[in-house]
């Protein structure tokens, strides 16, 4: 008799203690990334391309005393050549294609305008995610990454735009997306430093590639004081600390919970611009970090996070079938491509 398929369970809610760690990391790496789009209001005259090419060059640099000598490099020459395209397309798309997407939406259009687009990526990673992997979303992931968009927007506002802008926004969310969910098959086998370092080297290449064909001569010049700074900031804390916080957040509670952070990024923007007399900090800021936070505790499982003394799920969660939920299940990395598992 053929027996009839089941469908995949839910992501499992991480333990109490992985998920505490996973959640300092990930909020951690997003406020970095949100103080650095202060720094990038320093970098506007820099040249875009060299300026990635620096940052990125100079994380790859930095990260190298960190791995621990040749036999940490030992999982780089395993990659298959599927791996190295994901690796390439993490980043292509979710770093050299992000910011080159957010600064041409700038263009045209205020910089609140891209900033709403990204502030939605968790509602499409909680949809996304589930559908690679066969399952339905969790619903207090989807609840919570919908309270930490309509955050992200109070925060931001919206601007002037048109149509060249919202369309450059769009991008900028699919880089962030990208930047999520593609690198997850290959953390597993590489580990948060040592995949860092290897976008990081791709991305500096892509980024030389671009500089060469559209500004041509004109790639690098020598950066001021404050670009020197600015630069040093995105490839030391934003590039080498946040994202190998980001990657062992994403160790510890999955993808989907912790692209629910991204809505760190423009509380942490707005807490910073003041310091740059880029902005100020109000009422709305306020009510939009405090929609974030409600949002990203309710998703990630801090309002409900508790230890199953008796194999009963968490608030929220489904057993997967046949089985209850173990008191320290931590969460599997999601991947999109079976063949990648």
């Amino acid at each position: 008799m053929k027996q009839r398929a089941t469908p995949a369970a839910p992501a499992a809610a991480p333990d109490r203690s992985a998920a505490i760690q996973g959640i300092l990391l990930v909020t951690f790496a997003y406020s970095l990334v949100g103080a650095s789009f202060t720094a990038n209001s320093v970098l506007g005259d820099y040249p875009y391309a060299g300026g990635q090419a620096i940052r990125y060059g100079l994380a790859f640099l930095l990260l190298i005393p960190l791995l621990g000598g040749r036999s940490a490099l030992a999982p780089v020459r395993s990659l298959t050549v599927r791996q190295w395209v994901r690796i390439a397309l993490v980043a292509g798309i979710g770093m050299v294609g992000f910011n080159l997407a957010i600064l041409a939406a700038e263009r045209t259009a205020e910089p609140a305008v891209p900033g709403v687009f990204v502030g939605c990526a968790p509602v499409v990673v909680a949809v996304l995610v589930p559908l690679m992997n066969s399952r339905r979303p969790t619903k207090p992931v989807l609840y919570g990454a919908l309270l930490v968009a309509a955050g992200a927007f109070t925060v931001q506002g919206w601007g002037r735009t048109d149509t060249a802008g919202m369309l450059w926004s769009l991008a900028a969310l699919v880089g962030e997306v990208g930047f999520a969910v593609l690198a997850a098959p290959v953390l597993k086998p590489l580990g948060p430093r040592l995949l860092t370092a290897c976008v990081c080297a791709v991305a500096a290449v892509e980024s030389l590639v671009i500089g060469v064909l559209v500004d041509g001569a004109g790639l690098v010049r020598v950066p001021t004081q404050a670009e020197t700074l600015a630069l040093l900031w995105q490839a030391a804390a934003v590039t080498v600390i946040g994202f190998v916080a980001w990657y062992m957040g994403v160790q510890r509670i999955g993808t989907e919970r912790a692209t629910l952070f991204t809505g760190m990024i423009p509380v942490s923007a707005a807490l910073t611009a003041p310091l740059v007399g880029a902005g100020a900090f109000g009422a709305a800021q306020a009510a939009g970090g405090v929609l974030v936070g409600a949002g990203a505790a309710l998703g990630s499982g801090v309002v409900a996070l508790r230890r199953s003394r008796a194999g009963t799920p968490a608030d929220g969660e489904e057993p997967p079938p046949g089985r209850a939920f173990t008191s320290v299940e931590r969460p599997s990395i999601p991947s999109g491509d079976p063949a990648d598992r």
